[in-house]
């Protein structure tokens, strides 16, 4: 063993003093310089990349903001009279009030409605990148960011909205009157991600839900039960709008009474 070691040995020293090694080492040496130098420039130009797009897009977020916005919340977003401040929303404040058409409005006095989007999800994004860079606040939150098919609890959700949500937006979720002529919307149109940045920013009536008061586990939940009634088929009849009572009740009573009066009339008009 030892003889083939000291074999192997003397032929690792005479590979060393062939006139060749010296040539080799410096193209190995160049190589391995070469490819560092390659690398380190790779990533440098995509962090210079990513950071020339992210200041385009917060650049043409800007523009958007003063050619539609500015007028009521200010040259640089600090509010003003008739509309609130947007330093320190986030950018899921924006996603979601422009995303859902309610913004922008002609006239703050009223209730933002949900309507067709103004602006494209391009304008949105550089909107909500412009806002989050102002100060920080709650980021976008896309569909595809929330597992909530997969870590979602729809038991658990339906408890939790009908403690959290149902005063408000019904037991179906189908919306409901509050004080001074304003209303919570139905959310069968909403989806995950509209859902959960309604939760964490609170726009207009609605309270925000932080992750002390919902943990983000508990908002996945609430997603999935809406979901579920979302996407809940009726057994048979008529869903009267799934607002409860009162409709059922009004239905009964027309028809109930009415049919008894119908044949009050129909008595009276045979005994004579």
């Amino acid at each position: 063993m030892s003889k083939r070691f000291n074999q192997l040995a003397q032929k690792l020293i005479a590979k060393r003093r062939s006139k060749w090694a010296l040539p080799a080492m410096i193209l190995v040496a160049l190589f391995a310089v070469g490819s560092t130098f390659s690398l380190a420039s790779a990533f440098t130009n995509d962090a210079n990349n990513t950071n020339l797009s992210t200041s385009s897009l917060i650049a043409t977020g800007k523009n958007l903001f003063l050619q539609g916005c500015s007028s009521c919340h200010g040259i640089n977003a600090e509010g003003s009279g008739i509309a609130p401040a947007l330093i320190g929303v986030g950018g899921a404040a924006v996603d979601f009030q422009v995303g859902t058409g309610r913004m922008p409005m002609a006239d703050m006095s009223q209730q933002a409605q949900r309507k067709a989007p103004v602006y494209n999800p391009a304008q949105i994004a550089a909107m909500a990148a412009y806002i989050q860079n102002l100060a920080p606040g709650p980021d976008v939150v896309t569909d595809g960011s929330l597992s909530w098919e997969r870590d979602g609890n729809t038991a658990n959700g339906g408890t939790l909205f009908r403690t959290n949500c149902a005063m408000c937006h019904n037991f179906a979720a189908q919306g409901g009157a509050l004080t001074q002529g304003k209303w919570a919307p139905s959310l069968m149109a909403e989806k995950p991600g509209q859902i959960y940045e309604a939760m964490i920013t609170g726009p207009q009536s609605m309270p925000k839900f932080n992750d002390q008061t919902l943990t983000p586990q508990e908002k996945l939940d609430i997603i999935k039960w809406i979901k579920s009634v979302q996407n809940e088929k009726q057994s048979g009849g008529t869903s009267l709008g799934r607002v409860g009572p009162v409709t059922e009740g009004l239905l009964a009573w027309v028809l109930g009474i009415g049919l008894v009066v119908g044949i009050a009339v129909w008595l009276t008009s045979k005994s004579r």
